[in-house]
């Protein structure tokens, strides 16, 4: 069964999330946040960098799901936020893990059935598709919203080809 981690970046709050994949089922294994609070911003990248390959060294993820870069008004924020998304990124690529990016949109959809939800409402239907109870962060269900639209890219795929899924 597939292991997915889905990352939902932040120069910092860095969310992450991971979920396995089987036939009909999802199954939620781990969230949380790194919370990047170096002095300079490099420090914060690598912060990022290093705590996202220490998830993925200890839940051993056979791939990375990202948000696709989204312009912000604030182009200072925007570049932040790409240069903290290479960051997770590297992470992923250095722990040999394929790299799947997807539209804000496309997630927002796959979880709430909109393209246009709110971070609240993304919350809500990833504590209800995942069967969780108690607090979740927000940036820990963005990232875990990531996760479960590419595990549904995944079911889908299985449902058509079961042979183009990589086994645990």
């Amino acid at each position: 069964m597939p292991r997915i981690l889905g990352i939902d970046p932040g120069s910092r709050i860095t969310g992450y999330g991971v979920l396995d994949v089987q036939p009909r089922k999802i199954i939620y294994v781990a969230s949380g946040c790194i919370r990047a609070t170096g002095e300079t911003f490099p420090e914060r990248l690598k912060q990022i960098f290093t705590g996202l390959s220490e998830v993925a060294t200890t839940y051993q993820p056979d791939a990375l799901a990202i948000e696709q870069v989204f312009m912000h008004k604030n182009a200072d924020s925007a570049l932040k936020l790409g240069q903290a998304r290479g960051a997770a990124i590297c992470a992923g690529v250095a722990s040999n893990l394929p790299v799947f990016e997807y539209p804000s949109r496309v997630v927002k959809k796959a979880v709430v059935g909109k393209g246009a939800a709110d971070k609240v409402q993304v919350r809500h239907m990833v504590k209800y598709l995942l069967q969780l109870t108690g607090t979740l962060q927000i940036d820990a269900s963005d990232a875990l919203a990531i996760a479960l639209c590419h595990c549904h890219q995944l079911q889908a795929v299985q449902y058509k080809h079961p042979a183009q899924l990589k086994q645990r």
